[in-house]
């Protein structure tokens, strides 16, 4: 009878850590549609915030091929709950010009992040993207401190800094394209 006993209260706590496990992943799944959706509202409000400054935008689809040595199509995401393939999958979220001096454009590239870190891959990119000239500089847009307000800080002034330097350059885009620091 010891034996069945076991069986049972080890029978009963696989059920009970199976349910510890779900509500886990349903609570993950919650977090994660919030954070999805977070992150969207985020993208429309500086892209909102860029066209007031007088900057086109567009979004950009393209991503960095490392095989090809060059700029590729993005390949879209398939969602398989909504049965639809997803566009904004390039890097970086936003392609942005304005006409400059003349006849000359000041290209940019935009990618929006909440917290304004990259990634390794994507400071890979962005390093190639410069090297090869597609964007005259990369701009990160992250949430400021302050509510309802974006910070700008340059991808080459942020990720190239030499030792002893402790504060990264937050860049602001007025309407006169000019850089205050």
């Amino acid at each position: 009878m010891g034996k069945s006993k076991e069986i049972k209260k080890s029978e009963e706590e696989k059920k009970e850590a199976k349910e510890i496990l779900e509500d886990k992943k349903a609570e993950n799944s919650k977090r994660g549609k919030s954070n999805r959706t977070k992150g969207q509202k985020f993208e429309a409000k500086v892209r909102q915030d860029l066209e007031a400054m007088g900057w086109c935008v567009d979004k950009w689809t393209n991503t960095v091929d490392y095989e090809k040595n060059k700029v590729a199509p993005a390949k879209r995401k398939y969602n398989p709950f909504l049965k639809v393939l997803s566009i904004g999958t390039g890097f970086p979220d936003f392609i942005c010009f304005k006409r400059t001096e003349g006849k000359n454009y000041d290209v940019i590239g935009i990618e929006v992040k909440g917290n304004g870190y990259l990634d390794q891959t994507e400071k890979g990119m962005c390093f190639w993207l410069l090297e090869n000239k597609i964007f005259s500089r990369i701009l990160i847009a992250k949430k400021s401190k302050q509510p309802k307000e974006i910070e700008y800080l340059d991808f080459s002034t942020m990720y190239t800094r030499r030792k002893g330097e402790d504060e990264t350059k937050t860049i602001k885009i007025n309407s006169d394209n000019k850089k205050q620091q």
